[in-house]
């Protein structure tokens, strides 16, 4: 009977530089968390940082530096380590782009738009009742397409301002500000959008949503924007979005 060949041993996975930067990070945003520091306060100093969580100087200032690029933390010489006044945006922007480059599931971006623009709508309602000039503004851009029969890119373009202004109407910043993920949306489909063909149910869908949302009737509203976004589920869709 012929053994069977063992196979070798794997040398053990060595710990890179990088996950322990990223590992501190996490141990960070935690202390940060309990202490309940706010903006301005003084984080750990660099020696504490070393000897709280037993890591390098240089492992302490790239989670440093990967703090401070968010804007979680402001890093300056001579004044310390302090938490920074939080910007949603600067987030967001990185948020959105990461998507734009990644192969992340076309469907779950499409499932997160529909989330983040059916729940803006009560909210830019509201607002739109408070202040008229935002349905004039709306319907105005909703009637702004480009004269063309088909998708091209002045009507992609079209399509991101228009809906980026719709959810940026809610007045709801930390939603405003994942209007990048929805531009992701848009470059992730923008061959099967530039294969939609006829542009005019488009326009006249965004022109219908903003009517829905003066006359208060939010139940259609959603229901257009379900229907509006969900063309690209389709194998051949028949308009674009």
């Amino acid at each position: 009977m012929t053994a069977t060949p063992k196979s070798k041993p794997q040398p053990p996975r060595k710990l890179r530089r990088k996950r322990l930067s990223e590992e501190l990070t996490v141990q960070l945003r935690k202390y940060i968390i309990e202490h309940g520091l706010k903006p301005g306060d003084a984080l750990l100093t660099e020696q504490e940082m070393v000897e709280r969580f037993g890591v390098s100087r240089s492992v302490v200032r790239e989670a440093t530096k990967a703090l401070d690029f968010l804007g979680i933390i402001d890093a300056a010489p001579r004044r310390g380590t302090v938490l920074d006044d939080f910007n949603f945006d600067r987030v967001s922007e990185y948020f959105g782009f990461h998507f734009a480059l990644s192969d992340y599931p076309g469907e779950k971006l499409l499932k997160a738009r529909v989330v983040i623009e059916t729940g803006s709508l009560f909210y830019t309602m509201e607002a739109m009742k408070k202040d008229p000039a935002i349905y004039t503004r709306l319907r105005t851009l909703a009637e702004s397409a480009p004269e063309t029969d088909r998708v091209n890119d002045r009507f992609i373009e079209y399509d991101i301002a228009f809906h980026r202004a719709l959810v940026d109407a809610s007045d709801i910043t930390p939603l405003a500000s994942f209007c990048d993920l929805l531009q992701a949306f848009f470059y992730k489909f923008r061959d099967r959008m530039l294969e939609a063909g006829d542009v005019r149910g488009g326009r006249d869908a965004h022109c219908r949503l903003v009517e829905y949302l003066r006359d208060g009737n939010l139940t259609a509203a959603i229901d257009m924007m379900r229907r509006h976004a969900s063309w690209c589920e389709a194998e051949k869709p028949p308009v674009a979005s």
